[in-house]
């Protein structure tokens, strides 16, 4: 018999005091960075994103990755990488937490929707009641 799993997991993070230092041209980088360590752990990215003091991942886990596990690597692995490519010269590592929801296969396209309008989302209000937009797109990985 064969192992059948189809659970999706969303899967929240910040940077250290949530100090906005993720610039939006670099993003890219980090995602497809991320999205190796994910297919390393022989698991699925569905979609990454994120603004400039938090990430959202949605992604499938391989029954053998235990979540605990498999967040760690992702924010462990990072860390010298961003400072070794000097990718965000302010990034001081991400919180100890993490926030982590599973989600059926019905609610898997509208989270996709979510996180890739993370910028929409997090639109800041500035003086005059106009929204100022936030740095950077949605970002899907196949």
């Amino acid at each position: 018999m064969s192992t059948f799993a189809q659970i999706y997991y969303h899967i929240v993070f910040s940077t250290k005091h949530r100090e906005p230092v993720l610039r939006a041209d670099d993003k890219e980088e980090l995602f497809r960075y991320i999205w190796g360590i994910i297919r390393n752990k022989n698991s699925h990215l569905y979609r990454i994103n994120g603004v400039e003091d938090h990430l959202h991942i949605l992604s499938s886990l391989h029954p053998s990755v235990a979540l605990g596990d498999f967040i760690k690597d992702i924010k462990v692995a990072p860390n010298g990488w961003i400072k070794e490519q000097q990718l965000f010269p302010l990034f001081n590592g991400w919180q100890d937490g993490y926030s982590a929801f599973t989600a059926s296969h019905p609610d898997k396209d509208r989270l996709i929707g979510y996180i890739k309008n993370q910028q929409e989302h997090h639109r800041k209000k500035v003086p005059g009641g106009v929204s100022a937009p936030v740095e950077g797109g949605g970002n899907r990985i196949r």
